[in-house]
């Protein structure tokens, strides 16, 4: 009984803050959409660690993501007067960073890498991320090299919809909710988009993975 308190307690404090942390972007946002620039900065470091994490793992080049972040900010700036608030506002400044790192990728065509090192292993969804995330911790030098190597080649056979979901929900730990919204598709389709892409990656690894 006393851990189940515990647990509703840490709940309630968790709910709470991410409540205040709202109505504190509603509020730098309402400031911002009157004209006040210096709320905007505000909002700017607030979120570019977070968002320059997201780009540099689609894009593994941060001479890139520093350039897609200055691009993002500079669109939310140039359309915050349309944001309505139906959502929050992270998310919404999520969807356009997603958005112009695809638009990035596609139009340079650059090769998506993703790390071993930030694979939870603990938690991990896919049991194929988890082996690999497994095999990183004991494998060495070439080895590991390989591996990394064959799960990069893997990512680029799936499409960049279905390697955006994974990275959100693998790296980035958001939930189908949030992936929904970001992505502008529904929940349904964020769990199908999933599926399909452990059951490629499990496809394309299974040799590497069992041995």
């Amino acid at each position: 009984m006393a851990f189940s308190r515990t647990v509703q307690v840490d709940a309630g404090v968790n709910e709470a803050a991410e409540t205040r942390e709202a109505d504190r972007d509603a509020e730098l946002v309402a400031r911002v959409q009157n004209g006040d620039v210096r709320a905007y900065d505000e909002l700017v470091v607030k979120y570019r660690e977070r968002l320059f994490a997201i780009v540099y793992n689609m894009t593994s080049n941060r001479e890139d993501a520093a350039d897609i972040i200055q691009d993002v900010f500079i669109k939310a700036f140039s359309s915050i007067t349309r944001f309505k608030g139906n959502s929050a506002f992270f998310t919404w400044l999520y969807r356009i960073a997603v958005n112009t790192t695809l638009s990035h990728l596609k139009k340079n065509r650059l090769r998506r890498f993703f790390s071993l090192e930030t694979i939870q292993e603990e938690g991990a969804s896919a049991e194929v991320l988890e082996t690999l995330a497994a095999k990183h911790k004991t494998e060495k030098g070439a080895l590991l090299g390989e591996l990394q190597e064959k799960l990069n080649d893997a990512l680029q056979k799936l499409s960049p919809k279905h390697r955006t979901v994974v990275i959100l929900f693998e790296i980035e730990g958001l939930s189908h909710q949030e992936i929904s919204a970001i992505m502008g598709c529904s929940v349904g389709t964020v769990r199908s988009r999933l599926h399909y892409a452990k059951q490629q990656l499990q496809a394309y690894l299974k040799d590497f993975v069992d041995s």
